[in-house]
Formats: structure tokens, sequence, C-alpha cells
């Protein structure tokens, strides 16, 4: 017993540590996920139709967040492990590297989004015995997309320079940016939704301006602080002036990186087409999982930030050299989050029926949303150990084993069972929902025994 709470449990200077880099992360992810469900209810006072497609076109751009953090990452496990080799040039070329591959996807995304709209939204709509006005849906869905798109380079941005600032340790000036913005979301959502104090009722269309405004405003706090800071951020002094890369540096950059952009990409469209999968149950699925979706986002806020921990501390002791105290780190953050989540879980688990009251959704939607929440806290503490066991193998730069690990298990497994199910029997949703959480018990062993070999301790630094 005394050997398993020296290896899992920390003294108060590590969980000062902890605390001081993953606390601001929370503070910020559980303010933004808050208003987001805040915005949210706001969205679905105005009925089933236009919850389904607010949800359906933020799944779209969900694949497109996770896109830009997964080609974001790769150069920030680089920049975090530059941080404690106290090599600001290093810094700077990754922030070049991300601005390049950022451009790139921003371009592509619009591209998609665009031309094949329409068609993606109504890969989510299908007749059903529930009803639902599947025409209003799409042309809500649509009138969302096309002012939602103008976000693309501002969210590029802002996780290029936000990114960067936390994975040298700045993770306070990120959380003041998120504030600032969520906020500005919230108010806005107010005024442009329902049309208040003079402003337009602009339903839909309105909570899609309120989250543009939003987006430029937490760009320009970002930006605005490192210019009048850039003589101590040394990192950040120098970066424009060319995007020349060192090859060496280029070829480890995208051989580290690409498989973390391919993983994210993919890992995004298995979330994308679990949804469609479940949504062949009728639009009442659609507002049922979203509102369980967002109020999720709300309690996994902790797993979430420690898992940003891991990568920016262990990350930092990786790049130092110092493998024991990167081990001995992990295990403590790991653990903390398992406990987290767990009493997170129960919480929810208890309270999981009065989330979907405020909703002016159907009563089919608001007992599907009780549903999933309480699924969802069932699995919380295998979601914590996955979260933090994979950001744990990418600190070491294993790319292709968190790409094996997390996104090929999606698409091989989890997808096609979902698939299966929903198609070919007549199981409830709220089971096939279920049975898809419960697989991830696989990666569960896989992610153990990876961490318990110690395959991800490697300073990929220091021969570059």
């Amino acid at each position: 017993m005394t050997d398993l709470k020296a290896k899992f449990i920390g003294d108060r200077k590590f969980y000062r540590m902890l605390a001081g880099i993953a606390l601001p992360i929370m503070v910020q992810n559980g303010i933004t996920n808050f208003v987001s469900l805040l915005d949210n209810l706001m969205v679905g006072r105005l009925g089933t139709e236009s919850v389904s497609a607010v949800a359906i076109v933020n799944q779209i751009m969900f694949v497109y967040y996770l896109c830009i953090f997964g080609g974001l990452s790769g150069a920030g496990i680089f920049t975090a492990q530059f941080f404690g080799k106290t090599d600001d040039e290093g810094i700077r070329n990754t922030v070049r590297y991300k601005l390049m591959l950022g451009t790139l996807l921003v371009i592509i995304s619009a591209l998609i989004m665009g031309l094949k709209g329409d068609g993606i939204i109504s890969l989510f709509l299908h007749e059903s015995s529930d009803g639902g006005d599947l025409a209003l849906t799409l042309d809500l869905g649509l009138q969302y997309l096309h002012i939602i798109m103008i976000t693309l380079p501002l969210v590029m941005l802002t996780n290029v320079y936000a990114g960067t600032l936390r994975e040298c340790g700045q993770t306070v000036i990120p959380m003041n940016a998120g504030l600032i913005s969520v906020a500005v979301n919230l108010v806005f959502n107010y005024l442009f939704i329902y049309g208040k104090f003079g402003f337009p009722e602009l339903g839909v269309r309105g909570a899609a301006f309120a989250t543009v405004i939003a987006r430029v405003v937490e760009f320009l706090v970002i930006r605005i602080w490192i210019l009048k800071n850039r003589d101590r951020l040394s990192y950040f002094r120098g970066v424009y002036k060319t995007f020349k890369v060192p090859l060496n540096q280029l070829k480890s950059f995208v051989v580290t990186g690409m498989p973390l952009l391919v993983n994210e990409t993919l890992w995004s469209l298995g979330i994308f087409f679990l949804s469609q999968a479940y949504s062949l149950r009728g639009l009442n699925v659609v507002a049922g999982q979203n509102i369980a979706n967002t109020i999720n986002n709300v309690f996994n806020i902790a797993f979430i930030a420690t898992g940003d921990a891991v990568a920016i501390i262990v990350g930092k002791y990786l790049g130092a050299g110092d493998m024991e105290k990167a081990r001995d780190t992990d295990n403590k953050i790991i653990a903390t989050s398992i406990i987290v989540a767990a009493v997170l879980g129960i919480f929810l688990l208890a309270t999981a029926g009065l989330y979907p009251i405020p909703y002016n959704v159907t009563d089919e939607a608001k007992a599907l949303g009780t549903l999933f929440i309480m699924v969802q806290a069932v699995f919380y503490p295998k979601d914590a150990f996955l979260h933090t066991s994979y950001f744990t193998i990418r600190a070491g730069g294993k790319t292709l084993v968190t790409f094996l690990f997390d996104s090929v298990f999606m698409v091989v497994v989890s997808v096609p069972v979902a698939f299966i199910l929903s198609y070919f029997t007549s199981m409830n949703v709220i089971m096939i929902f279920a049975v898809v959480h419960a697989l991830d018990f696989i990666k569960c062993i896989i992610g153990y025994v990876i961490l318990r070999k110690g395959l991800w301790m490697r300073n990929i630094v220091s021969k570059i």
C-alpha cells in the first residue's frame, strides 16, 4: 500500500505544480463550455429543428477543430521540449511550421464546407416515426454553416498562438482570452438570437454571428498581449523574419506530426460517423445527443486539462532528459485524473435528469438526452485514463503509436460496430452507445501495456 501511495499520490509541491498548469486550462475550458451550454440552451428554446441543425453543423466544425489541433500538436510536442531545452529558435520554427500547415488546412476545410455542406448535413437527416421537419433542419443548418465558416482562419491563428504559449508554460493568457471571448459570445447570443435591445431577431443565424464576434475578440486579445510582451517572450521575436524552417527540423515536424494530423482527422471523422449512425434512429436522437454532449463537455474539463498538463509537464522533463521524473510525474497525473473523473461521474449520474429540462424539445429527446448523459457518466474513469495515456505517449513523440492506439481503433472497431448495430439490428440506440463505449476497454489494456513498458520516454529534440 505504501508503494502504491508513493507511485500514484503526490505531495503538496506536486499538486501545486499540477494545479498551476491544469487549473487555468480547466477554468478556461470550464467557462467556455458552460457558456456553450447557455448558448445551446438559447438555441434550444427555438425548437428541435434548430437544436438539431446547430448540433449537426457543430459536428462538422468539430472535425475541423481536431484537424487543426492534430496538425499543430505535432509541432507542439517539439515546442514543449525546445522550451525545456531553452532553444528559442527551435520554438520559432515550430510556430512557422504551424502557420504554414494551418493555412493549408483552412483552405481545404473551406472548400469542402462551401461546396459540400448541404450533402454533409443531409447525412444526419432521416425519415422516422418521431417526425421532425427535415427540410427546415437542412435550411437552418446551411444558414448556420455559411456564417460560422468565417471563423476558420481565426480558430487556426488562435490555436497557433495560444498553443505555443501553453507549451511554454503560459496558460493564464489563453485562459483570460477564452473568458473574455465566451462572455462576448454569451452577450451577443442573447442580443442576436432573440432580437433584444433593438438588435434583429436572427435565430440560429444570430448564434453564428455571435460566435464569429467572439472568435475575433479571442484572437485579438492573445495577439495584442503577445505584441505588448514581446520583450520577455523571446521565442516570438523574429518569427516573421523568414518562413524557412531548417530541413532537418521540418522533416522531424512532418514525420512526428503527420500521424497526429491523420489521427485527429480520422478520430474526429469517426465521432462524426458514430453520430451519423445514431441519427438513423431519428431527429430526437440528434437533439438528445446534442444535449448530452454539451453537458459532457462541461463536466469532462478536469481530465481534459490533466491531459494538457501531461503534454506540458512531462514534455518538459523529457526535453530536459529527466526520464525518471517524467515517469513518476506521469503516474501521479494519470491517477489524479482517474480519481477526479470517478467523482464527477458519480455526481453526473445522480443529476442526469435535470439537464434536459430547460430545452424546448420533445419529451422523447429529453429522455434520450438523460440516458446518453448517464452512459457517459458511467464511463468517465475509462475516458480519463485513455485521455491521459494518449497525451503521455504523444509527449515522447510516439505519434505513430498514438495513431494506431486512437483513430485506427475508432475506424476499425468502433464505427463498424455502431453501423452494424444501427443498420442491421433493432437494438435501442442507448444500448448501441453503451456498447461502443465498452469497446474502449480494449484500448485501456493496450494503453496500460505501453505506459508500463515506458516506450514513450524519449527526448526528441536532442538530435535536431
